[in-house]
């Protein structure tokens, strides 16, 4: 039973390939896994009281992990101690800045491994407990579930069929095991403990399996594709737009460019579509801030609640989002009215981000009037005072900035006059050649976020995009006392050669952008003058003109999506230069690929192994339980849990005897009775009978006869004699019930002799007696339904013809 709850374990845990980058994590799953089902395994052989069992797994656990994780803090290696307890609180903290600062597939650090693993020992912990000592395997499947909807929730494509089947094989093994392992010797044949209860799992199971595959076509909240390869869950609705940081990273990387959006827009300037604003940083992660409070309904009139200048250059813009979904409106910055919306909008005065109350972009189409300072380098430059009409939220910095970060924003602006001097140093500094555009980059070296930990990463390894980019630059201004937030939304798409008429203006030029599009800027904030956007993304975007300087040329990019940019835009164009593939820290990008292939087929060797070992495995195991050698008991005595009394001993070895004999091709008949079929057995080729001289030796086998006539004079002596309660009898049953294996010994030994080595291999590997067993699981969710199917046509069939015999009659 532990062999298959580990099975289940780990099979489920494949799915978490896409959640984690690479193998790397595979390894420690599987020691964690297999030391905890080893030690559950070992106290239930010594007959541990169940609750100790449990106990002693959750010990096993800590052990483990400790030793995997901890061992230089550790006592003996594998025992906590209080410097355990220090680095665990780090390792904990690594993982939540892995959890909600990194997109999936997240860099396998320390901290998220250790989580994961912890999980997974938890969940075998679980099962067992649900299994064996509760008696209840099939809720066993509920810590499966738990493994399951990481994966469901977090991946793109959803589970997998790999993990998913690999779990439901799992499953089916701790089903079967709990049935075929455990025969109840209070029934007089070997039929298995809840044999009705096992068809009625496989049942539901079956059932279950078909509602999952229908429900999410008809319940909101699964994205497209058919569960489990592409059926997400997402309970945060549907998006095939970008989701604000978190998810941009994927937007980017996806080939297909989903959720295109036109626009048509009056502005001689390329124009950013603005989703959210990402203001609320807490050294984790940066976050939207909603302000549910201030919230004002309508955008049919719009102003900030900061002051502006009078002199401002206003334009006009027609969206049509398509299919893009998402409850953030997209929107040229700064927009003073949008007309045309279907459904409850509100608007954010500090941010005048847009977002959906009661629906979301999908098949809008809307016009935004929006309007912005007249922006120059010698207006930017006149203000050098602190910001006094917006909040300080937009300066506050958590605790935990690294000295590198700190470090860089100050060589950087050494020798910057003023707020808008020390903007363009960083943003020069971020679009040099020291820096490369690389969606590839933050994967491979682990740092794809936009934690604190992930911006130390990227100011190390000098590559990334627009993400780590914005984040560096909106950090480092505020470090400088300048507030700072993030805009995400679309970079300037490309032009699709129509245009589309608007009523007042002339026809206005036509552009298109999708998730590749997608795209995160920095907006510092100038007292008198209000947000500023900037392009520190180097080989992305275009520069604002008041924000444009003669330096050199940014780095090359390996983003694949740069001819979209809008024609004659003012960003340099990108070299031609290779860029060489980056690997994790201390890896090498050869070794990490290579160690990934391994680790890959590796494991998919380990589960066709064990998949193609499980009948193997579970006959042995059935075998081992029927013959299990009977412990002397006390009168009076409770007998062992698990293990049969002696009277029981002829009944689980005859039970034994006729599966050998159907492994071996001589199946029993349902009409025979025990001395018919062991008349027959004797007789056949299989026990070498003496009259066919099928025996390569050309004799018959005397050992496996002599064991097959006593197997079954002990069969017909226990089923058909007198009662086991007397003292003599008892005695002669425990002895031949320790006996019984040797027996049942010979006869297989007699087998083996006179079969050809195929019949040999199949009786091993593929046992005709478990197979069957194991089609009749299969298929009984099709009797069953079939059944109903059947029954469902006779009393339509009944009461037609009832209708047509009332309606004779009352003729």
């Amino acid at each position: 039973m532990s062999a298959a709850i580990a099975v289940a374990v780990l099979g489920a845990s494949l799915s978490l390939n896409g959640v984690f980058r690479g193998w790397v994590w595979l390894v420690p799953a599987i020691t964690t896994v297999f030391i905890v089902g080893l030690t559950l395994a070992v106290l239930r052989a010594l007959r541990v009281h169940p609750v100790l069992t449990t106990v002693g797994g959750l010990i096993a656990l800590v052990f483990i992990l400790d030793f995997t994780f901890f061992r230089p803090e550790s006592i003996a290696g594998f025992i906590p101690s209080g410097a355990t307890l220090d680095t665990l609180g780090q390792f904990l903290k690594r993982a939540g800045e892995t959890v909600v600062s990194e997109t999936a597939p997240v860099s396998p650090n320390a901290g998220i491994v250790f989580v994961a693993c912890a999980g997974l020992g938890l969940a075998t912990v679980l099962i067992d407990a649900l299994a064996v000592p509760l008696g209840m395997p099939a809720t066993s499947g509920l810590g499966l579930l738990v493994v399951l909807v990481f994966p469901a929730t977090i991946k793109p494509q959803s589970v997998g069929l790999g993990g998913f089947l690999a779990a439901a094989v799992g499953f089916i093994l701790i089903l079967g095991c709990s049935q075929w392992f455990a025969p109840d010797s209070r029934l007089q044949n070997d039929t298995a403990h809840g044999t009705g209860q096992l068809k009625r799992s496989m049942v539901i199971g079956g059932v279950a399996l078909v509602l999952g595959l229908l429900l999410p076509l008809a319940v909101p909240g699964f994205e497209r594709g058919t569960f489990p390869v592409g059926s997400r869950l997402n309970p945060w609705g549907v998006s095939n737009g970008l989701n604000p940081m978190i998810t941009l990273g994927n937007s980017l990387r996806d080939p297909t460019g989903d959720g295109s959006i036109t626009y048509a827009t009056s502005s001689t300037a390329p124009v950013y579509l603005r989703s959210v604003t990402i203001d609320k940083f807490d050294g984790d992660t940066w976050a939207p801030d909603d302000r549910e409070a201030s919230r004002r309904i309508g955008p049919g009139r719009m102003a900030p609640d900061y002051p502006l200048p009078s002199e401002l250059v206003r334009q006009v813009t027609v969206v049509d989002t398509g299919q893009f979904t998402s409850p953030y409106l997209p929107v040229p910055y700064a927009p003073t009215a949008v007309d045309g919306l279907s459904g409850r909008w509100s608007w954010d005065p500090e941010t005048l981000s847009i977002r959906g109350e009661d629906g979301t972009t999908r098949n809008q189409q809307y016009t935004v009037y929006s309007a912005l300072p007249a922006l120059t380098p010698a207006t930017l430059s006149q203000d050098n005072s602190k910001p006094t009409s917006i909040s300080q939220d937009f300066i506050q910095l958590p605790s935990n900035v690294p000295d590198i970060v700190k470090n860089t924003a100050k060589t950087v602006t050494a020798g910057a006059n003023g707020n808008y001097a020390k903007a363009m140093a960083i943003q020069d500094y971020l679009r040099s050649s020291q820096f490369t555009y690389s969606l590839q980059a933050p994967v491979q070296g682990g740092y794809d976020g936009n934690g604190m930990s992930v911006l130390a990463d990227f100011l190390q390894q000098k590559s990334g995009y627009c993400v780590h980019f914005a984040s560096a630059m909106a950090v480092m201004a505020r470090l400088e006392g300048i507030p700072s937030r993030i805009a995400v939304g679309y970079a300037p798409g490309h032009s699709t050669g129509a245009t589309v008429a608007v009523a007042g203006q002339e026809p206005l030029p036509e552009f298109q952008v999708d998730s590749r599009d997608a795209h995160a800027w920095p907006e510092l904030y100038f007292e008198g003058v209000g947000w500023v956007a900037f392009e520190p993304t180097p080989s992305r975007g275009v520069v604002p003109a008041y924000a444009s300087e003669p330096v050199a040329a940014g780095g090359p990019s390996t983003n694949l999506h740069d001819e979209n940019l809008v024609p004659g835009s003012s960003t340099p164009a990108p070299s031609t230069a290779a860029v060489p593939p980056l690997a994790g820290p201390g890896v090498g990008a050869g070794t990490a690929t290579g160690s990934g292939t391994a680790l890959y087929v590796t494991a998919t060797a380990l589960l066709l192994a064990v998949l193609v070992a499980s009948p193997r495995l579970v006959r042995s195991g059935i075998r081992a339980r029927r013959l299990r050698p009977v412990r002397a008991q006390q009168p009076g005595s409770a007998r062992a849990a698990g293990v049969a009394p002696p009277r029981d001993g002829p009944v689980l070895a005859w039970a034994e005897l006729q599966d050998l004999a159907t492994d071996y091709g001589v199946p029993p008949v349902p009409s025979e009775t025990p001395r018919h079929f062991a008349a027959r057995l004797g007789t056949s080729a299989a026990l070498g009978a003496p009259v066919a001289a099928a025996s390569p030796s050309g004799a018959s086998d005397d050992a496996g006869q002599r064991a097959l006539a006593s197997l079954t004079g002990d069969f017909e002596r226990q089923r058909y004699g007198p009662p086991a309660g007397i003292p003599a009898i008892a005695a002669a049953a425990a002895e031949q019930a320790d006996s019984a294996a040797a027996r049942i010994a010979a006869v297989r030994a007699a087998f083996r002799r006179n079969a050809s080595w195929i019949a040999v291999f199949r009786a091993d590997w593929f046992p005709p007696s478990l197979m069957s067993r194991w089609f009749q699981l299969l298929w009984s969710p099709f009797r069953w339904l079939g059944g109903i199917s059947a029954a469902a046509a006779r009393r339509a069939a009944a009461s037609l013809q009832g209708l047509f015999e009332a309606i004779r009659w009352r003729r």
